[in-house]
């Protein structure tokens, strides 16, 4: 009994640390050249919003995703534009995107819902289908390790296969490196003939598309609009970023972690059955409890990082403006 609710829980936990892992992944990509993107929650808000409505109007998961992809991508031009091109306050530019883009989900989800007869949007019965979990041929039967690594929804494994890619691409590729060098020394990466602005531009694009893809998700699991389905776990991407080191494979274990926070109130009654002290102490404690400790390890994340920052880790350009001029 315990072992298969600690199955159960561990799977729980990572298809709820999916949409942190997508979120966390883009700005990983973002952050490594040198662009401190704070609008992370804004855009996962612009992709919710644009996938479900791709998704409710034409029944396609194809389309949803794509739709979610160009409004992440959408909402980091502008955010490109106004630091890159126009040299705005990264920080400050990050938090108007946040503000902008749960403006866009709110009011376009309620232009949406308002259209419908019933007054609430609901997608088709193919999406409840696409986030049924699906065991891989023969690797899903494997007692214990198959419905833990290879029984989940093909958003889950995309979510890891994205970072896995990112993550290749970062260390191991040229145009990876290119990209970190640009975060590493903006003038120094133009010396050397690098396009310290094209660089930047492309991965402030898709590391957004990426983060919009954890919003998608999150609103069509919802399988109902719902303007608040994101719920703050954009600034928790933000704070996995200094937990995974700038990394997209230590992400992968953050997200992990952080999911178990959000789903350990399902099943931490099992865990503590053999103790009816103890169970009577947790089954006290409320709801809000749960709630709040993903918060908690973000906040706690954010000062320990702070505190024991490695400087071979962060990029030494991050949040700051190249002026050409200066080089």
């Amino acid at each position: 009994m315990f072992f298969s609710s600690l199955v159960a829980f561990l799977a729980a936990a990572v298809k709820a640390g999916t949409p942190l892992l997508f979120g966390t992944t883009g700005e990983v990509l973002t952050e490594r050249a040198g662009r401190l993107n704070l609008g992370v929650e804004g855009m996962m808000l612009m992709g919710a919003f644009a996938g479900f409505y791709a998704g409710f109007a034409t029944g396609s998961v194809p389309l949803a995703l794509l739709a979610a992809f160009a409004a992440g991508m959408l909402g980091a031009l502008i955010y490109a534009f106004l630091t890159v091109t126009l040299k705005a306050n990264q920080t400050v530019t990050g938090l108007a995107l946040t503000i902008f883009g749960s403006g866009f989900a709110q009011f376009f989800g309620q232009l949406m819902v308002a259209a419908t007869s019933s007054q609430r949007a609901v997608l088709p019965d193919a999406f409840a289908a696409f986030f049924q979990h699906r065991p891989l041929p023969l690797l899903g039967g494997i007692p214990w390790v198959g419905p833990l690594l290879f029984s989940y929804n093909l958003l889950v494994y995309l979510a890891f296969a994205v970072a896995i890619v990112c993550g290749v691409y970062l260390r191991w590729t040229r145009p990876g490196q290119h990209a970190r060098a640009v975060g590493e020394n903006p003038a120094a990466a133009d010396a050397a003939g690098l396009r310290v602005v094209r660089i930047q531009y492309l991965h402030i694009l898709i590391g957004g598309g990426i983060c919009a893809l954890g919003g998608a998700y999150l609103a069509i699991d919802g399988k109902v609009w719902n303007a608040g389905c994101v719920n703050g776990q954009g600034w928790i991407a933000v704070a996995l970023v200094i937990f995974a080191s700038w990394s997209p494979f230590k992400a992968m274990i953050g997200s992990f972690l952080f999911g178990m926070f959000s789903v350990l109130r399902l099943y931490i009654s099992a865990f503590v059955e053999p103790w009816p002290a103890l169970a009577a102490a947790v089954a006290k404690l409320p709801q809000a409890f749960y709630d709040m400790l993903p918060f908690l390890f973000t906040a706690v994340v954010l000062v320990v990082g702070t505190i024991r920052r490695r400087r071979s880790a962060q990029p030494a350009a991050l949040g700051v403006n190249y002026f050409r001029e200066e080089r």
